[in-house]
């Protein structure tokens, strides 16, 4: 999978299938906080998805939802790192780091 950092640079990544965009952040050391490892009670594993891939991946739950409202500089495919599930059908996702989360 590929991040875009917050300065712009990409970095593709290994993002073996059932590790979450979360999870596989911290594995390769990008910057992406997940204060509440994973437990969906904050937002700040706030991703953006690359437009074309957005549509790919299931749709977010109302849990899911709720936390998206308090992240900073939402945007329509926003999503939480820790809610996307990499599968087979991921390989190659795309997500943007928003300028603050």
């Amino acid at each position: 999978m590929i991040f875009i950092e917050q300065d712009g640079s990409r970095r593709e990544v290994d993002a073996p299938v059932g590790l979450s965009v979360l999870e596989i952040a911290h594995k390769h050391d990008i910057d992406l906080e997940g204060a509440c490892e994973g437990s969906l009670a904050c937002a700040t594993c706030h991703v953006v998805v690359d437009p074309e891939w957005a549509g790919k991946l299931s749709a977010p739950t109302d849990d899911e939802e709720d936390m998206l409202d308090l992240a900073f500089g939402l945007e329509k495919t926003s999503r939480l790192g820790c809610q996307i599930v990499m599968t087979e059908a991921l390989d190659g996702l795309v997500v943007r780091l928003p300028k603050s989360s």
